[in-house]
Order: structure tokens, then sequence, then C-alpha cells
């Protein structure tokens, strides 16, 4: 009885192989293992992109002839190719054990010589039957060891392999004048930059986030309309200085 051994993990050097091949436009070739969950072994698939290592499955792979990207651990997958299998004797076949039965012989009726064999008429010819040795039952012995492999459960290894949503990070930047600008970066790709905001949009949204954070936007606000209110009254002031002057010059 055969023990298979579990997959070793791609090596540092591997992987960094793989994030090269990557970044210059050549998703590489890699192979399923026999721990990959939701895709035969031996399959093959291109790494498209890499993750975070910290989260177990982080490589990123499309199996050939599927549309989606599915995330895979470094023990599902491998650089090495596989040797290609006996069709005859599929992978995961367990070898027979059961001993087969020689054919046996029997007459159908006893023969019986006459002392004298007529010349015209010969020997009665004995009818011999071989029973074929189960000949119906070895597809459905063969059958048996890919038959009792535990089937995948289609539901639960799809919700398991459901491609990662990217993160969605929103930036929202103020400055003393009182000028927003919001910016939006989607997975790894910024969608929005530099989008200007209103102050009273960005007092409405923080009102209704959270209360801490309307408190920050109403004090920042309060801030810029202490420094408006002082600039008004500058402003005013030279005004009024410069009518003065109009007047002392007509």
């Amino acid at each position: 009885m055969s023990t298979r051994t579990k997959p070793q993990p791609l090596s540092d050097t591997e992987i960094r192989q793989i994030a090269a091949e990557i970044d210059a436009g050549r998703p590489p070739m890699v192979w399923f293992t026999a721990v990959a969950v939701g895709v035969p072994e031996g399959r093959s698939g291109k790494v498209m992109s890499l993750g975070d290592p910290s989260e177990g499955d982080f490589l990123q792979v499309k199996p050939t002839g599927s549309k989606d990207v599915l995330s895979f651990g470094p023990t599902e997958v491998t650089l090495t190719k596989p040797a290609r299998q006996n069709p005859a004797k599929p992978a995961g076949a367990q070898p027979k054990t059961a001993t087969r039965k020689e054919p046996t012989v029997t007459m159908s009726s006893p023969v019986t010589m006459p002392a004298t064999a007529p010349s015209a008429s010969p020997a009665p010819e004995a009818k011999v039957e071989t029973p074929q040795p189960a000949a119906d039952s070895a597809p459905e012995a063969k059958a048996k060891p890919a038959a009792s492999r535990p089937a995948r459960n289609a539901a639960s290894t799809a919700a398991a392999k459901k491609p990662k949503t990217p993160e969605v990070t929103v930036t929202l930047s103020g400055t003393a004048e009182g000028e927003w600008t919001l910016d939006v970066v989607n997975g790894k790709k910024r969608t929005i930059k530099g989008l200007p905001v209103t102050s009273s949009a960005v007092a409405q949204a923080a009102k209704i986030l959270h209360p801490e954070f309307a408190e920050v936007v109403d004090s920042i606000h309060e801030s810029v309309r202490a420094a408006q209110h002082a600039k008004v009254a500058q402003l005013q002031a030279e005004l009024e200085s410069a009518r003065r002057l109009l007047e002392d010059l007509a």
C-alpha cells in the first residue's frame, strides 16, 4: 500500500520567480497538487497576481479553461509539470487484491462411446461450457476506486474559492481654508483623485457616519469660519479706507 506524501510549498525563490514573471507581463504556468481545493490534481493554470503571504491563499490563479481567478496557497500549486499518467491506470485507483478464479469446465452430458463406432456416424461431440470470470463485473471493479473517492461539494467549494473582493480605501482631505478633496483607491487602482467636495456635503456626511467624526468636522469648520470672518473684517476695513481716499480726491 503506497502513501502519498504531502506536496512541498513553493519556496521563496520560486515565489520571487513568479513575481518577476508577473511584473514582466508573463503570468507563469503552474500545476495543481493533490491538496488543491476545487481543482483536479495535475490541471494547469496561470498565476495572475500575488497578494499578501500572511493571508495564506495569496496566489491568484486562473485555471486553464476557466474565466474565474481563484485564491490558492503555496502547497496547492507547483512549478513542476507532473508526469503523464498511464490512462489504463487512473490516478488514485487502488490495485486489485482479489484472486482471479480459474474457469471450470463442465460437461453438459456424459459421453458414451459405442463398442463399435459406425463409419457413417461420427462420435458425439462433448459440449464444453466455459463460464466467463465475472466479465460484467470487471468494469464495475475498475470504476469502484474512482467512485469511492469522496465527492466534493460543488457549492461549498465554490463558496470557499470565491474571488476576493478588492479593498476600497476612501481618503477625505481638508485644508485650513476649508477646502475638501476626496481620493478613492479600489484594490490597487486609484479610481478617484483630488475630487473637490463642498464643506456642507462633508458636514452632512459626518453627521450620518458618526458623532465623533461630526465633532471633528464641526471644529474644523468653526476655525475656518473664524478665519474667514477676520478676513472679511480686514477687507471691509481696507474697502472703507479706499472709499475715504476717493472722497478726498474728488
